[in-house]
């Protein structure tokens, strides 16, 4: 053996390739291909998005903002989103989205819990927050507007100084927390979820490799880029495609833009399918071009499912995974989507095999097939943690798991049915009763567009099933009948001891079901 064989190697001879040299690379490449269409027309090229990018990282650079900043973006879509990503992420700098529904509140304690220098936001929609948040914010350095503003400074402005110049990808760690995404904060203040450079990165490898891309993709863009519409940016730029971003999430807008850009691929939450199949005009656009819509973030109906399927097609690919362990633990795939399977179509799919997943009881013990379990994962797609919170983070890992907080049952073929949130299960009359079981049986009503079942302190119960629903448009029915429905299939403990008739089930900024709110409508109602 020689002197040489026997030298240690550089730590750069097996250095990770992670997002950002992805980004880098894929902009470089094919630049005169377009790459992302604005809803007003504008189209801009790979090697245009490169260009912005590194005039954005260099105004970072001028105002002295280093790798490992905290960044808090809030903005509603526009193409300034993707760019102040793509320089965070290039510049290594540690993004924090701010979703643009949420409360004045919610971004103080997330500007304070993240230790936030930098807010870039958009001023046509947030100059009256940016300036709430400076003065109530004593650590932030710098507020960068998409644009003029009277509050911060403008940062289109500041990069227009800069010419471009080479994009090159950055040195940077696997363990590097690159983002932190904050809880719905459903059982208290919200969790910052430390997602690393690691976790980034084969979270874009499990899309690449699971998710059935179209093979030429037109990708829609309706939910916010500072959250779920942003995933499918990088899949689709290293697959030569294209985006079409909408400002928001409006059905008419949605339907258009399927038709005029002959979109193939869209995601998509399920009360935006819901508003698409109940819109009166839904019947007037050509949605042919549609090859995939990717759903996921909440449980959806599988009557609406089947809905969906006969009314658009066989397009429906299934995800499920959360911000801990982001975008994909289990996929229901488009051929496994059978209409005439109620209880596959209630399917979350079966686990990639990029991970670890197991249903656990509350000992730690895998359950047997048909037995609800706690959905557990691990593996690489996991997150580093929760911020400053060493206790709920030792929690969510235990016993060398993450635990989702998700129960579900596994079939023989290996799928798996959610059949709730722990936190959301009912205790009544000392039996567990899962709201997602209740809620598919009243969605299976022809009368009904959604439902929504919770918990209510009841004297006699402890908890009482009350559920909440929402009527299609000209439909009725009677409050006793849809009880009988319940409990003809599931049995008399299942049954809603009560009916609620709404106009819409409230939702959470990321388009989920509320029930915090709904439970704590109805806890003020009794008192």
């Amino acid at each position: 053996m020689t002197a040489e064989s026997e030298m240690p190697a550089p730590p750069e001879l097996r250095a990770g390739v992670f997002t950002p040299h992805m980004l880098v690379e894929a902009l470089n490449r094919d630049t005169e291909r377009a790459v992302l269409h604005m809803a007003d027309g504008r189209i801009m090229t790979a090697g245009e998005m490169r260009d912005v990018l590194s005039t954005y990282l260099q105004a970072f650079e001028e105002l002295g903002i280093r790798p490992g900043t905290r960044v808090g973006l809030l903005s509603k879509n526009r193409p300034e989103v993707m760019h102040a990503f793509n320089a965070a992420s290039v510049g290594r700098l540690c993004i924090v989205p701010m979703h643009p529904m949420g409360s004045l509140d919610d971004y103080l304690y997330m500007m304070d819990d993240a230790g936030i220098e930098v807010l870039i936001y958009d001023p046509t929609s947030f100059d009256e927050q940016a300036a709430a948040l400076k003065r109530g914010t004593p650590g932030l350095k710098h507020l960068l507007a998409f644009g003029p503003t009277r509050v911060g400074r403008d940062l289109e402005a500041l990069a227009a100084r800069h010419a471009p110049r080479p994009l090159v990808a950055p040195v940077v760690r696997a363990d590097e927390v690159s983002r932190l995404s904050y809880s719905g904060g459903t059982t208290g203040k919200p969790k910052a979820i430390m997602t690393t450079n690691l976790s980034a990165w084969y979270t874009l490898v499990i899309m690449m490799a699971e998710w059935e891309w179209p093979a030429e993709i037109r990708h829609l863009v309706c939910a916010p880029l500072s959250h779920a519409g942003a995933a499918a940016f990088l899949p689709t730029l290293l697959r030569g495609g294209s985006l079409v971003v909408l400002p928001a999430f409006e059905p008419v807008a949605v339907l258009e833009a399927i038709e005029r850009h002959r979109i193939t691929s869209a995601i998509m939450v399920p009360t935006m399918i819901y508003a698409l199949l109940g819109h009166p005009r839904f019947a007037e656009f050509d949605l042919s071009s549609l090859e995939t819509i990717f759903y996921g973030a909440s449980s959806i109906s599988p009557t609406r499912l089947k809905e969906a399927i006969e009314r658009i097609g066989p397009v429906f690919f299934q995800f499920y995974g959360q911000a801990e362990a982001p975008m994909t633990v289990t996929v229901l795939k488009k051929r496994e989507h059978d209409p005439s399977n109620l209880a596959r179509l209630a399917s979350c799919g079966r686990p990639v095999p990029w991970v670890g997943v197991a249903l656990l009881d509350d000992r730690g013990r895998e359950v047997p097939d048909g037995v609800p379990g706690e959905i557990c994962v691990r593996g690489p797609l996991l997150m580093a943690g929760y911020l400053n919170k060493p206790q709920q983070t030792a929690e969510a890992f235990q016993g060398g798991w993450l635990h989702t907080g998700d129960v579900a049952v596994k079939d023989p073929d290996g799928f798996l049915r959610i059949v709730d949130r722990k936190k959301d299960m009912i205790v009544t009359g000392g039996f567990n009763v899962f709201p997602r079981e209740v809620e598919d049986v009243l969605s299976s009503h022809p009368a009904v567009a959604s439902a929504a079942v919770i918990g209510v302190a009841d004297e006699k119960w402890g908890e009482a099933v009350k559920a909440v629903v929402v009527l299609r448009p000209n439909a009725s029915v009677a409050a006793e009948e849809l009880i009988s429905l319940v409990r003809e299939k599931k049995g008399a403990v299942q049954a809603p001891k009560s009916v609620d008739f709404i106009d819409s089930i409230p939702l959470s900024g990321l388009g989920k079901p509320d029930k915090k709110a709904l439970r704590a409508r109805y806890a003020r109602a009794k008192t």
